[in-house]
């Protein structure tokens, strides 16, 4: 199998035992902690992320993206295992807070082994490499809930899912060890502040990293509030969730692909990109008008309307971004995956505090309006370019002053490379 195909393999696991504990990890934390204090450990997690992520660029440097992959997936599994055996609480608040933690840096290896196989040549491919990989990550997304919905069922034994969440790390740590992938040019550590002000000159990278930064402020929000919602509030089994969250993931895995391609091809990112951002946050409100005399077609309809918006702005923004940079450019792809992190330790804090202050109705009203509004005025910011077609480059030039004159991000269209970047 080539190089892309065992990474996509790879990635199919790594997502899986993701997905199989973040949907029970609120309604997990309440059962020893108050639901409004639930987001706070995932924010604790996001802290350690984020002590690390200045330096990893350098750890790669060092070690290579496949043995950091590998060193990542194991101590995860181990984390998984140890919470599967009905810790203290304190230790069980700990080992959460570790499993969201070293989540984002097995993604982040994973993102460097990938680039390194787009050849130069390939630029204009990008997009459907990168929804190729997604989507079989996303794969998992589909079997994780029903996995979680046939091991709970009527029951709250989350200890059964923790310890399938490790298994399913195996086959990722078996694969790494005994395969070789190519890892492109060595990178070169440079300044991670200086990394960050020559982001901000480039208009594009600067508004691409920060619709990531919306697009991760939801999967923290979504994944915590609304199995807490549907099940703490509205008394939902698992045994309908599971079936329920599986057929939300279903744009995941039908979506994203496509909007890869007709983005590469006729599109370009950013059309996409809006229409994303307003079914997304258009959807995510409505989850707060949900009742337990909705009808479960009805919530469904929603559910997976949340997904839709969610899977265009994952695909535009990984297109988007990874056209732009290589393999070699660990520190901008450490910033744009620190966005994760970020969103981590700031979207739970904000919607606990929602919570706790006006219910989970203001929760979802507010923050789905956020994303809406906030999605939409960033994507102002982004270059249009459809790489197969040159008409839409030109048609973006000619429109350009006008975008100049209502975005706030207006800013020179050109990132310095790697070796300007030392030389500051």
């Amino acid at each position: 199998m080539r190089p892309r195909g065992l990474l996509a393999f790879g990635n199919f696991f790594s997502v899986a035992h993701f997905y199989l504990i973040i949907f029970i990890l609120a309604p997990y934390l309440t059962t020893f902690m108050p639901a409004e204090e639930t987001g706070l450990v995932i924010s604790a997690g996001a802290l350690a992320t984020l002590s690390i992520f200045p330096s990893v660029s350098r750890l790669v440097a060092r070690y290579g993206p496949r043995r950091l992959a590998l060193f990542f997936g194991i101590a995860e599994a181990i984390v998984l295992v140890l919470l599967a055996v009905n810790p203290l609480p304190v230790l069980a608040i700990i080992f959460a807070a570790l499993a969201c933690a070293i989540s984002p840096l097995i993604a982040y290896g994973l993102d460097i082994l990938l680039e390194a196989t787009v050849a130069h040549s390939e630029e204009s491919m990008t997009g459907r490499v990168r929804t190729a990989f997604l989507t079989a990550g996303n794969a998992a997304l589909i079997l994780a809930p029903l996995t979680v919905g046939f091991l709970l069922d009527s029951t709250d034994a989350y200890y059964r899912v923790f310890f399938a969440a490790a298994l399913s790390l195996l086959p990722f740590i078996v694969l790494f060890t005994i395969q070789k992938f190519p890892e492109g040019k060595p990178p070169r550590p440079s300044n991670f502040h200086k990394t960050w002000v020559c982001i901000q000159k480039s208009r594009d990278l600067y508004s691409i990293i920060f619709a990531n930064a919306i697009l991760q402020f939801f999967y923290h929000l979504a994944p915590l509030f609304i199995p807490l919602y549907l099940h703490n509030a509205l008394h939902i089994p698992w045994s309908s969730l599971g079936w329920m969250f599986a057929a939300m993931l279903l744009p995941f895995v039908l979506l994203e692909y496509p909007a890869g391609v007709a983005a590469d091809r006729w599109l370009g990112d950013k059309a996409l990109l809006v229409a994303g951002f307003i079914i997304t946050g258009a959807s995510f409100a409505v989850v707060g008008l949900l009742t337990s005399n909705s009808l479960i077609f009805v919530v469904v309809a929603v559910l997976i309307a949340t997904r839709v918006g969610a899977a265009l702005v994952e695909s535009m923004t990984e297109g988007h971004f990874f056209r732009r940079v290589s393999e070699s450019d660990t520190d901008t792809v450490s910033l744009f995956r620190m966005m994760r992190p970020l969103a981590a330790l700031f979207a739970p804090l904000i919607g606990s505090i929602l919570l706790a202050t006006g219910g989970y109705f203001w929760l979802f009203i507010i923050t789905g309006g956020a994303i809406l509004f906030c999605g939409v005025a960033v994507t102002i910011g982004l270059k249009e370019i459809t790489p197969e077609d040159g008409k839409a480059l030109e048609t973006f030039e000619a429109i350009l002053p006008a975008i100049n004159a209502v975005s706030p991000f207006a800013f020179e269209s050109h990132v310095p490379p790697p070796e300007a970047i030392e030389e500051m």
